[in-house]
Parts: structure tokens; C-alpha cells; sequence
């Protein structure tokens, strides 16, 4: 007699339940990524804002040391009144508040746009720092000193 069995077949492939655990895990990692990645990134552009302050800073400096005064001064202008083309940081803008400069004071701002809208950072004559303004949840103010992280408090 002979022995009548089917062939044997190797299954290949993975199960639904396999497949539904491997999306599960993938979307539990993006969560946790994701939110931290858009932090990472912020913080970057928060650096352009410090570091174009601190350039704009050193020139008020240099036209007070050469003119006595903050202010436009015959044919030497104020960095305040430069094109604001050139006073643009990555996402941020650089510029002198309202009523600024005097002969003696002034105060410098960076305001945010694209991804750091509503990010505002300031600076003054006597390097008084602030954040009056923050786009993104978590990030808070600051009125003496540069908020540069999620989180940070004065």
C-alpha cells in the first residue's frame, strides 16, 4: 500500500497580529520623538536669535564708541536704521524697540517668525536679557534672563 500524504508546506509571510504589534510599537516611538525632535530644533534656532544679539549689541558699542551717542550721527548710521535684510538671523529679526536708540540707551530686539513665531527675545545697553514671548507650549518668559530651552525658568 502506498502512503498517501500531502506535501508538506512552509508557510511564509507574518501573521495580522504580528504585523498590528510591529505599527503599535512604531507609532508609541514616533510619539516620543517627535515632540522631542521639534524641542532639538527650536532650541537651534533659538541660538540664532542670542548670537545675532550679541553681534547687533557689539556694533551699538562700536558706533557709541566712535560717535558718543547710540543714535544716527551725520554721515555714521545707527545699526538700528540698516536695511532689514541685513538684519535678519535665520528665522529671527533683528531690531531697536520703539522710541530706541537715545543717545544712551537702547534695546534690541529678535522677533521669531516661521517655526519661532512669536519667539521674542531682548537685550539693552546694560546687557539686561529678556524673553517676552514664547510660540511653543512649555517654553515660558523670562524678564532677566534668555529663555533657551523648553522648560527653563528664570
Amino acid at each position: 500500500m502506498q502512503s498517501l500524504s500531502l506535501p508538506r508546506r512552509h508557510l511564509c509571510g507574518f501573521t495580522l497580529i504580528e504585523v498590528m504589534i510591529t505599527v503599535a510599537i512604531i507609532g508609541i516611538l514616533a510619539a516620543i520623538a517627535l515632540p522631542s525632535y521639534r524641542d532639538y530644533i527650536l532650541r537651534g534656532q533659538v541660538v540664532d536669535a542670542t548670537n545675532g544679539l550679541a553681534a547687533m549689541r557689539a556694533n551699538m558699542e562700536r558706533h557709541f564708541q566712535d560717535n558718543r551717542t547710540y543714535k544716527t550721527s551725520g554721515d555714521f548710521t545707527t545699526p538700528c536704521a540698516v536695511d532689514e535684510s541685513k538684519r535678519k538671523v535665520g528665522n529671527f529679526t533683528l531690531s531697536c524697540k520703539a522710541g530706541t536708540p537715545t543717545d544712551t540707551t537702547y534695546v534690541l530686539l529678535a522677533t521669531g517668525s516661521g517655526p519661532t513665531t512669536d519667539f521674542v527675545y531682548t537685550i539693552n545697553e546694560a546687557g539686561d536679557r529678556s524673553t517676552t514671548g514664547t510660540g511653543s507650549s512649555g517654553w515660558g518668559t523670562c524678564t532677566s534672563a534668555w529663555v533657551l530651552k523648553k522648560g527653563q525658568s528664570c
